[in-house]
């Protein structure tokens, strides 16, 4: 099975290849669109986001991939699934806990854990050993990761972590040197937190998404250079780049600052650290994942409205946020008096919240006396 995630691989190639090496049938499915609606765009409303800097490109796609292998192994009457991934990273556990949870009857099967295959080195040779061509050689030896929604790379130069990035690591987006000299706006419009246009022109998700990549790589945003703590417990250091979900992630951000009450703002930032905890760890097809996503949804009713957003040679700067929703008003805001704020009853509030730190000094300086 295929699935196609937004990879830009030459689909008539993959299964073309996928016969050349075996394969009595090769089933192509098109998941850009769920991939972005149903998994994508639920963790951009949570504001899902690993240990600060992740936008979980590799982590999203695993789960709607490995559905889709499980729905079409029971539909051919197949008794097992297999994945590529090594054992010692985080994708293994993506793939199979999605399994267990959907069709715990199937076998898994994982060569890497399996064969004698220890290294990338060790891959390369085994095909070239059967004849089976690949893109990667010991001198481009980087492990890439590609969808809709980012890049990733890791190998080569980056397992030491005291290595810059090559130039020639990143692929879609520009560097800042080479990044036009000239700022370039772009304005999304979301409703209920869904992206749902981009400078005022409605769009389905696959079409928004690949224009925003396009605008943030020309304009060098979303790259990103992490050294993160994987599920297995090991250490990795990987670079990625995102460039429209960057830019949809400071928009959403934005119009939340405008929208969100403060206490539920505040509470959502906890709830975004474990959303993005569950999906990196594989745990998409779980009770918790569909709990937060009630509380999420919740949280999004009236995040309606537009953020424009100024990009410049890596730099992502906000110019304006609008919504009939907003909780923003400048009568209250604005350092002139208004009738519905008089600043004498910030004394008494204040000795009110004040009240138990009082209490507690005197307290220290009688026990002190």
């Amino acid at each position: 099975m295929v699935g196609d995630v937004g990879q830009g691989d030459d689909i008539e190639a993959v299964v073309e290849k996928a016969y050349k090496t075996g394969a009595s049938k090769v089933i192509v499915e098109d998941l850009r669109e769920e991939f972005l609606s149903g998994y994508v765009f639920p963790a951009l409303k949570a504001g899902a986001v690993y240990e600060h800097k992740y936008l979980l490109g590799t982590s999203l796609a695993r789960p709607v991939i490995a559905k889709h292998q499980v729905e079409v192994a029971l539909r051919e009457g197949a008794t097992a699934v297999a994945h590529g991934c090594t054992g010692k990273g985080n994708d293994q556990v993506r793939f199979e806990l999605t399994y267990q949870a959907l069709a715990p009857e199937l076998k898994i099967i994982a060569p890497w854990r399996e064969w004698t295959l220890k290294s990338r080195e060790d891959c390369l040779d085994y095909a070239e050993a059967h004849g089976i061509p690949v893109a990667a050689s010991r001198e481009k030896i980087h492990s890439r990761d590609r969808n809709l929604w980012h890049i990733s790379h890791e190998g080569g130069e980056l397992e030491d972590a005291g290595n810059a990035p090559l130039p020639t690591t990143w692929q879609i987006t520009k560097s800042p040197q080479e990044a036009p000299d000239k700022e370039e706006k772009v304005s999304i419009g979301f409703v209920k937190g869904v992206p749902v246009s981009v400078n005022g022109m409605e769009m389905d998700p696959v079409s928004l998404v690949e224009l925003l990549n396009e605008m943030g790589a020309r304009n060098a945003v979303g790259r990103v250079d992490l050294v993160e703590n994987r599920f297995v417990g090991i250490k990795s250091r990987g670079c990625y780049e995102t460039p429209g979900g960057t830019l949809l992630i400071t928009a959403h951000r934005e119009l939340e600052a405008l929208c969100l009450e403060r206490d539920v703002a505040h509470f959502k930032q906890h709830i975004g650290l474990k959303y993005a905890e569950l999906v990196y760890f594989g745990l998409w097809f779980t009770p918790l994942r569909e709990a937060l996503d009630a509380f999420v949804e919740k949280t999004q009713a009236y995040m309606t409205g537009s953020v424009t957003l100024s990009l410049y040679k890596g730099n992502v700067s906000i110019a304006s946020r609008q919504s009939e929703h907003s909780l923003y008003r400048t009568d209250l805001s604005s350092f002139t008096m208004g009738a519905e704020y008089d600043q004498k009853d910030a004394e008494g509030f204040i000795r009110i919240l004040g009240l138990p730190s009082r209490s507690r000094a005197r307290s220290r300086v009688e026990v002190a006396q």
